[in-house]
């Protein structure tokens, strides 16, 4: 199994690359873990401004998947889990057999397309997360959950 993280997002301080990277390189080889980034739509001052580049970012994210992937979505209303829940969750996808795509939607979350075509819903936390935190703590718990799934001692809660 390969799993991604497709963001979108524009450019992110130099400590969420950093921390970003730390726990990527971390993660297990045959994931093949990779990010890819999906830059945010322009926006008009009104509202339908942000629901236009909603619909250009769903497009764009619509186009990157594959139809045997897996898509578990990033989202508020989302299903929570505890490290130990996720990393069941994590065997769980990964005895499945396809690859594993997440999904972190732009500044106004994502398209209705989006929110169809994902199979799951993973929610990070109750509270509203800048986008780079998001995505370090998406990062970091899937390393979290894959030393739990090895006996390995980084998790001790």
């Amino acid at each position: 199994m390969h799993i991604r993280l497709i963001a979108v997002s524009d450019r992110q301080p130099a400590w969420v690359g950093e921390a970003f990277d730390e726990y990527a390189k971390r993660l297990p080889g045959q994931w093949r873990f990779r990010l890819d980034v999906v830059s945010t739509a322009r926006r008009s001052g009104d509202q339908s401004g942000a629901g236009k580049a909603v619909e250009t970012e769903g497009s764009k994210v619509l186009r990157q998947l594959k139809p045997s992937e897996q898509v578990v979505l990033l989202d508020e209303t989302g299903q929570e889990y505890t490290s130990a829940g996720l990393a069941s969750q994590l065997q769980n996808w990964q005895s499945a057999g396809s690859d594993l795509t997440f999904v972190i939607g732009g500044p106004d979350g994502v398209s209705a397309a989006c929110r169809e075509r994902a199979n799951s819903r993973w929610s990070l936390s109750l509270l509203t997360l800048p986008h780079g935190l998001a995505r370090v703590l998406l990062v970091e718990q899937l390393y979290r959950a894959s030393t739990l799934l090895q006996g390995h001692p980084y998790h001790r809660g």
